[in-house]
């Protein structure tokens, strides 16, 4: 029972370190070039989305790292590492864009992620206030919830 305990304090102090670090870091971490071209086709896309998710990465572990280390976590070298991998590759895949296009199409949710989207030779607004944006935050937090769970239990 205290090892379940030990992995329930673990997920419930490291899911929200990795949510504050994935708003930071996704907004404020990301330059705008990054942003504009990490869902470009080729190797341009893949070279900027890779560029952000180390740095994501990077701030991510940082967060991780820190609660582990002042609040005596009971994290594994392996769970830690495991959880980064679980939070970097869903976060990359999600942000070539087209993949998570794709998912919504096929679970029917394209129209609500084509919601706010800039129409071709139309003077609209783009912001981030996009189906595609809300999509993919979701999609984000959900992972983040997995990588927790995978950093506390492995």
């Amino acid at each position: 029972m205290v090892a379940d305990l030990e992995a329930a304090m673990t997920f419930a102090v490291v899911l929200p370190s990795l949510l504050v670090a994935h708003q930071v870091v996704d907004h404020w971490g990301q330059s705008s070039h990054q942003a504009g071209n990490k869902g470009r086709a080729g190797w341009v896309g893949r070279w900027n989305c890779a560029k952000h998710v180390a740095t994501y990465t990077v701030v991510t572990a940082l967060a991780v790292g820190l609660v582990w280390t002042v609040l005596g976590l009971s994290i594994t070298v392996g769970g830690f590492v495991a959880g980064q991998i679980v939070s970097a590759v869903t976060h990359y895949w999600a942000d070539r864009r087209t993949t998570l296009a794709r998912l919504a199409e096929l679970l029917g949710r394209g129209d609500f992620y084509r919601l706010g989207a800039p129409r071709a030779g139309r003077d609209d607004n783009p912001s981030l206030g996009t189906g595609a944006y809300v999509l993919d935050q979701s999609w984000h937090w959900a992972w983040l919830f997995a990588a927790a769970l995978t950093t506390a239990l492995v």
